[in-house]
Formats: structure tokens, sequence, C-alpha cells
């Protein structure tokens, strides 16, 4: 129903005919092939090199295949929401757009500045970890060089400053010449995850995949204090390694492997036909990276026992490249740091793209600076992807990644959990639109992706929740300090519910 105040509501209709302003329209250039090597650019990074072998070792053993089918499952639940949502209003903005529709300008604001956690800081800390896996790759040909040197007493990380530099231009060029260069790019992590699928099948013993569930160990966790799951936290409960449970909390610390197929969303506006592109698009990308993800961990878990992947003493954790070496395969670790590198040039990009357009929408709305959303002659907004470029490159080049990678997902699983509600609130509100795609089994699949969602929060760092409110108390501040007086929607004095014909739906 209408609103005010914090709570006006931006009409579906008013979204899309925003997106026919002359000076602030994106050019629309994109196809579902396009979304779908976005979404694989973005979700297969760094991860699926390192973070399966850790995880077989130190939390579920060979079942760690099936952890990465229950994150997938758990991911799917909300990847069918933004379908459905996205096919429904093709706006850019993702989250950020379908929560001002159905939640109020307030809600919408909170959403928009929690992307910022999930878009800008995530691209940041990938960054970093892009410029160590160059070092490792300039060795391995030789080269031993630096990505970090000191300046003035300073640490500069010139590596991340060179990558954010190159794709800053990139994107500032055209949406179509970064599909394009991300598909190529796409193409050679997808080719380097083969090969080791297929190098590694002929090195599997089948006596590593038993038991396939290993017998549970208590202790699971030795954080204390605020460094402990919230869930632990509350409940005094201190989990265990290996078991069911073991196979729980590794399904919910892979689900973050997944993360970042919600940046399709945020392009639907410069696609062609986006009622049936950006569903196949989200869709298409999740299903792609579930099979690469549990055929890695069959392998992995099947070339070495899971006893020998744990986390060392020392903090060494274990890789894909550890389960080569131990067969004699040292070659594979040039191959996995090349794949490791490509994989994380596109999630960098694809990440900036996301948050360049979540900004875009915001300021095309008045809750930033209206200036920053003028597209230039390529249809892009140069503006807000150069300040975009120049954030993030001077938090990838001067400061350390840290624990801000946790506040990435907790700000994802907290979109994650708007969008699923949204689904159910803009049934309800609005059964008249035509919707492209529908989530099937209202509301039975909607809930469940915002209960598997709250469980996933529950398990972060009592740490991470406390820099998570701080950060969301500061964008509260800037909301009352100035977007809620320069909002168009607050300036024109109208709400976003009118009474609309369905024929006369665009």
């Amino acid at each position: 129903m209408p609103g005010n105040g914090l709570w006006r509501t931006k009409s579906i209709e008013q979204s899309i005919a925003d997106t026919d302003e002359p000076d602030t329209r994106l050019r629309k250039d994109l196809t579902a092939w396009d979304l779908t090597v976005f979404g694989v650019a973005v979700v297969i990074g760094a991860g699926i090199f390192t973070l399966t072998a850790s995880t077989a070792g130190n939390l579920a053993g060979p079942s760690v295949s099936l952890a990465f089918v229950l994150a997938a499952v758990a991911c799917a639940l909300a990847a069918l929401c933004y379908a459905e949502f996205a096919s429904t209003v093709p706006v850019a903005g993702s989250a950020y757009t379908f929560s001002y529709a159905t939640f109020g300008e307030f809600m919408a604001w909170i959403i928009g500045w929690d992307l910022v956690l999930e878009f800008a800081v995530g691209a940041a800390a990938v960054a970093k970890g892009w410029s160590v896996y160059l070092q490792t790759v300039l060795a391995h040909v030789g080269l031993e060089v630096k990505t970090t040197s000191a300046v003035g007493g300073v640490d500069v990380d010139w590596g991340s400053l060179l990558l954010v530099g190159v794709l800053t231009v990139l994107l500032a060029l055209g949406t179509k010449l970064s599909s394009r260069v991300s598909a190529v790019i796409t193409a050679v992590k997808v080719a380097v995850v083969l090969l080791v699928i297929v190098l590694g099948i002929g090195y599997i013993k089948a006596a590593n995949y038993t038991p396939y569930i290993p017998p549970a160990q208590s202790g699971g966790t030795t954080a204390t204090g605020l460094e402990q799951s919230l869930f632990s936290l509350l409940t005094g409960f201190e989990g265990s390694t290996y078991g069911v449970l073991g196979l729980l909390a590794a399904a919910s610390l892979v689900f973050f492997a997944f993360i970042g197929f919600d940046v399709v969303a945020t392009t639907a506006e410069e696609t062609r036909d986006p009622q049936r592109a950006v569903p196949r698009g989200i869709l298409g990308s999740l299903a792609i990276v579930t099979v690469l993800y549990v055929a890695v961990s069959l392998v992995i878990t099947g070339m070495l026992p899971y006893d020998q992947l744990k986390t060392q003493p020392d903090g060494t954790r274990a890789t894909l490249a550890t389960a080569f070496s131990a067969n004699g395969v040292d070659w594979a670790a040039t191959v996995i740091s090349v794949g490791a590198l490509a994989g994380l040039t596109t999630v960098v990009m694809v990440l900036m793209l996301g948050q360049s357009r979540v900004l875009f929408a915001m300021s095309r709305d008045g809750l930033l600076p209206r200036g920053l959303a003028r597209t230039g002659e390529r249809g892009t907004p140069v503006r807000i992807t150069v300040i975009i470029g120049v954030l993030v490159a001077f938090a990838a080049g001067f400061f350390p990644a840290g624990k801000l990678e946790e506040m990435v997902n907790v700000g994802t699983l907290f979109a994650f959990i708007l969008v699923s509600a949204g689904v159910l609130v803009l049934r309800k509100t609005r059964p008249d639109l035509p919707r492209g795609f529908r989530v099937p089994w209202v509301p039975v699949v909607p809930v469940l992706a915002i209960l598997a969602c709250l469980w996933l929060m529950l398990n972060l760092t009592a740490l991470t929740w406390v820099r998570f409110l701080v950060w969301m108390a500061l964008g509260v501040v800037v909301y009352f300090a100035y977007s809620r007086r320069h909002s168009l929607l607050g300036r024109k004095g109208t709400t976003a519910t009118p009474v609309v014909k369905h024929d006369e739906i665009p």
C-alpha cells in the first residue's frame, strides 16, 4: 500500500519508466549467454582451488562433495527469488531496487548500503588475493618479484592497484566489451578446472572415500569470545569436526564459494530480453559452478586421504596443489596458480560492475548525488565507475583485507533474506504484475531461503556481526543527513503504488 516518509515505495512502473531517461539510460547489449558468463566469472574464484581441500581435511572428509550439494540447494532457493524479481523489475540495482518497490525507501537505502560490503569491499579483498597469486605465478616463471613495496614507510600493494586500474578502464569503455573480456578469461579458468578434474581422475583411489562421513570428533572449534560463531556464543555449543554436524558446518562454509551470482541481477537493465535472459543467466551459472565444485571435491578427496588435507599447526592450508604434489605431479601447482589468477581477475571485474550498477540506481533516485548517474556516449555510468575504481584501488592497495571477507558474507546473506521476503510481499501487493519467471511452491521456497540464510548468518563470528551493525549504523546516519532530503520520490511527494490498469503496465 502507499507509504510516506521512511516507508514510501517506488512503483515498478516508475522504476521501469526511469530507465528511459536520456541522460541516465544504459545500453541494452547483454544476452542470456553474457549473463551466464558473468555469473560463472564471479562465482568461480580462488576458492575452488583452496577451499575444497581444507574443508575436506578440517570438517567434512570425503563428504565435502555432499556439503557442496547442500550449499548449492540453499543458494538455489535464493537464486529462484532473485530470478523472479529480476524478470519482473528489469532495472539496475538488484536487491536495492527490489526493496524500494516492496519495503520502502529506508530499507532500500539500507540494502544498498549493505551491498557496498558485498561488492566494493569484496572487490578490494579479492584484488589483494589476486596480487598474491600474481607473485606466485611470476615466481613459477623465474621472476622473484614482490607485488607489495614499501613507499615512504607505507606498504603499497602495486599488484592490486594495477589490476583495479585496468579493470576500471575496461568497465568504463562498455559492458559488452567487459563481457567479451570476461568470457575469454572465464574460459581459461574453466579450462584449468577441467584439466584438474581430468588429470586427477587417474590418481583416485576408491579406498579414500571410506568412510564417506568420518566419525565425529568433539572440539571442532577453539575460538572464544567474539571470535566464535554467533550461534556458539548464544548457545554455548562448540560444534564438532566430521560427522553430520561437521558436514553441516562444511556446508555453511562452502556456501560462500557460490556468492556472487546475484551480480547478474544488477545487469537486468542492460539486457535485451531480461524476462527470459536474467533467470537463465542466474540459474544457468549456478548449475554450471555446482557441477564443477562437486567434481573437484570428488577428485581431491579421491586423490588423497582426508586426514592428509588438514590445516597444519603452522597454519598452512591444504590446496588442490597439495593433492597433486603428494601424487608426484608438482607442475600442477603452476597450472592451479594460473587458474586462480584468471579466476580472481573476473571476480574483481564483475564485483566492480555490480557495485557501479547499484550506486547508479541509488544516484538516479536521488539518494546519492544525481550527477553520478549520468551515462556517457557508450551507455555506461563512467563517473561512478571511476569513483568505485579509485575507492577499491585505495582499499586494496593500502589496507590489509583482514576480516573484511566475513563482512562480505554477512552483507550478502542479509540481501538474500530481503529479496526472498520481497517475493512474498510483491506476490501479495501486486499479483497483477507480469512475471517472466515465477518462483515455484510459494511461500515454501522463499521461506526456506530465508531460514537457510539465517542459519548461515548465525555461523558467522560475533565480531563480524558487531562490525556489520557498526557499518549499518553509519549508513543510517548518511541516510538522514543527506539521502532522505534529496530523494526524488520525497521531493515529488509521490508514492509508488498508483492505480494502473493491467494493460498499461510496460
